[in-house]
């Protein structure tokens, strides 16, 4: 299967080298400049559970991608959600009328930028539970175990979106076929939104949060908010369920005294956030729906400030 990686950072690596040695014609693009030259002058280098092995791997930049290129059977998008659309347009020439595209992007609503490029049959949305971690220009950390759970969004498409599941299993990436996989996409959505945030304006791991008296209250508001739009789209929310498994996550043995993602992104490295696509998500449909929202609204609002004060890009 020819299989294009967009977006070929951390977890792009990862799924691209298993495809790529499960036998498949993979090509890795990727806008980071060190990275990608990298990869082109050493092969990709990945840290698999302690052991350490290099793979040489075709990888370009999106401009290089050109209009005589071969469309792809498959297109996993790995990208940042801001970076979602400027991706899909500079490998247009690789979106064939059979192409199917995967995205396993946080956040809501990447369906509908979707459908701006791609036939609605042809989309599958997912999440995966698989963790990679970076450990320069070139080189990835790639530990642990995980799945991939995925699903078509038109009735049409669910024959080629268990051909994919397939593929995903011979790679060993342990692909699931969902019979709701919208309701995985918000409840993770939900999860980020309570987390992500919060931890990012106050400068804190997911522990530090969690001693906080203010701690539950504040998720419990964010979590009603999430619940309450989601309905609004027949999506029905646990919210003890995911507040429990929050507050799971405090624990500093486990995940606790790690820094949520967009932590990393503005605090650590300066870029702009993924917030309008977790909590201004939940925002803005709220508004459609006529919803109050006031919590993710004021967050998506202190975020937009914090990356102002900060001159992030």
């Amino acid at each position: 299967m020819r299989i294009v990686i967009a977006g070929a950072g951390a977890m792009g690596s990862r799924f691209g080298l298993m495809l790529y040695n499960a036998g498949n014609d993979v090509i890795l693009i990727d806008k980071w400049r060190d990275h990608v030259e990298a990869i082109k002058k050493n092969g990709l280098s990945a840290n698999i559970n302690g052991q350490r092995s290099t793979t040489r791997m075709p990888i370009f930049y999106p401009d290089e991608i050109a209009s005589n290129s071969k469309p792809a059977d498959l297109i996993i998008m790995f990208t940042k959600a801001i970076q979602l659309e400027d991706m899909l347009q500079s490998i247009k020439p690789l979106l064939g009328l059979e192409t199917m595209v995967l995205c396993l992007l946080n956040g809501l609503g990447h369906e509908d930028t979707l459908a701006r490029y791609v036939p609605q049959k042809n989309i599958l949305l997912g999440i995966t539970m698989w963790t990679a971690g970076l450990e320069g220009p070139g080189k990835v950390k790639l530990f642990g175990t995980g799945e991939v759970e995925l699903q078509n969004i038109d009735a049409e498409g669910e024959k080629n979106a268990k051909k994919i599941v397939a593929e995903l299993r011979n790679a060993g990436l342990n692909g699931v076929y969902s019979s709701n996989v919208k309701y995985s996409v918000w409840r993770k959505a939900c999860v980020n939104g309570t987390l992500n945030s919060t931890c990012t304006i106050l400068n804190a791991n997911i522990s530090e949060l969690g001693a906080t008296t203010e701690a539950i209250p504040i998720l419990k508001a964010i979590i009603s908010e999430f619940t309450a739009v989601a309905a609004k789209e027949h999506v029905i929310l646990d919210q003890k369920e995911i507040l429990q498994h929050v507050v799971e996550t405090f624990d500093p043995n486990g995940i606790g005294l790690h820094y949520p993602s967009m932590h990393q992104d503005l605090i650590k490295n300066n870029r702009l956030t993924e917030i309008d696509y977790i909590n201004g998500a939940v925002a803005r449909k709220g508004e459609d729906y006529g919803v109050p929202t006031p919590y993710c609204a004021l967050l998506t609002e202190l975020i937009h400030a914090k990356e102002q004060i900060l001159k992030a890009k």
